[in-house]
């Protein structure tokens, strides 16, 4: 304790966290952030992890909106054949088709060319 005095009386701020309540606080401080299960560093990675699945349950949400808008779509003859005509080139009975195919103009090949 007489170390402890002097110590004390030659730095004054050591007086404060001398306190009993104030190590108390300390020790507590210490074990939530760094040694309890409920750390703040191990929630950092889980956090990190819950905000990255919110984002695929969003993308996800967004994604079966279109899809159940498009199912809604092809119910009606018209646009069934329309998407037909478009994405498969079908065509009715006598009739022909003729697809230009325009260099650059392919989504698919822009992607396969490095830049």
């Amino acid at each position: 304790m007489n170390k402890f005095k002097k110590i004390t009386s030659k730095y004054p701020f050591l007086k404060f966290i001398g306190n009993r309540y104030v190590l108390v606080i300390i020790f507590v401080g210490v074990w939530l952030l760094f040694l309890d299960n409920y750390s703040y560093f191990e929630h950092q990675p889980l956090n990190k992890k819950l905000k990255e699945l919110e984002d695929n349950r969003d993308y996800y949400i967004n994604e079966i909106r279109k899809d159940s808008t498009s199912i809604q779509n092809l119910k009606n003859a018209d646009k069934t054949e329309h998407y037909a005509r478009e994405k498969y080139y079908m065509k009715r009975e006598n009739e022909d088709i003729y697809i230009i195919d325009y260099p650059g103009d392919s989504i698919e090949k822009q992607k396969r060319t490095p830049h």
